[in-house]
């Protein structure tokens, strides 16, 4: 049992059996060769309208200040006016209403978007 990974092995077994391929190969195919896995990397981004919370100013690809991290616990809502908050901002905005629960940037009748 040999103590080299497969592609590394491959790599000297050409290089023992054809030694002019280390001289005319290029760099980038005995990289691809070595190859051993790949490490997936995304990003995500709200499709909003603004760049910020309207009630906390907190960007909208980070989180509310009641939360720890963005993302699904702390999705986005939008009204029929169109204005779009963290849903736990909203809220407490709402609940913080007396009377009429209003938009807080436009001052129309709070109604979630369906």
């Amino acid at each position: 049992m040999n103590s080299f990974p497969e592609p590394l092995l491959t790599c000297i077994v050409l290089l023992i059996s054809f030694p002019c391929a280390a001289i005319c190969t290029p760099f980038w195919i005995w990289l691809s060769l070595l190859w051993l896995g790949w490490t997936a990397v995304a990003t995500w981004r709200w499709v909003a309208n603004d760049d910020n919370c309207g009630i906390c100013r907190m960007a909208f690809d980070g989180c509310c200040p009641d939360c720890k991290l963005p993302g699904d616990d702390c999705p986005l809502v939008w009204g029929e006016c169109s204005h779009c908050f963290h849903i736990h901002c909203i809220v407490k905005w709402l609940n913080s209403q007396q009377v009429n629960q209003l938009c807080p940037m436009c001052r129309q009748d709070w109604k979630f978007k369906e």
